[in-house]
């Protein structure tokens, strides 16, 4: 089992910038892809960005590339998301999600942290 709580949420000002954090708990956190997903209201749940177990690769969907960048610390099993240059659209409620890499993709959600960019 893993337990994934995020923090870093808040409201900014369009071009401005917020750090999200997200700590998990559990054994082997280095085996796991981690990912970031947002939903904004009315729309369904989209990936954002993801870091392999190392660290080594990364992806982002084409609306955040260049703004945000996705990091993790294993030794401290944490995953962060950087996001600058933020915009109206950006606003979502932001999920941190695990994948133990068995098959059964993002299994491990946390409870998401509101994230509101004012124009």
């Amino acid at each position: 089992q893993v337990q994934l709580v995020e923090s870093g949420g808040g409201l900014v000002q369009a071009g401005g910038s917020l750090r999200l954090s997200c700590a998990a708990s559990g054994r082997s956190f280095s085996s796991y892809i981690m990912g970031w997903f947002r939903q904004a209201p009315g729309k369904e749940r989209e990936f954002v960005t993801s870091i392999s177990g190392s660290g080594g690769s990364t992806s982002y969907t084409n609306s955040v590339k260049g703004r945000f960048i996705i990091s993790r610390d294993n030794a401290k099993s944490t995953v962060s998301l950087q996001m600058n240059s933020l915009k109206p659209e950006d606003t979502a409620v932001y999920y941190c999600a695990a994948d133990a890499r068995v098959g059964r993709g993002y299994e491990y959600w946390g409870q998401g942290t509101q994230v509101t960019v004012s124009s």
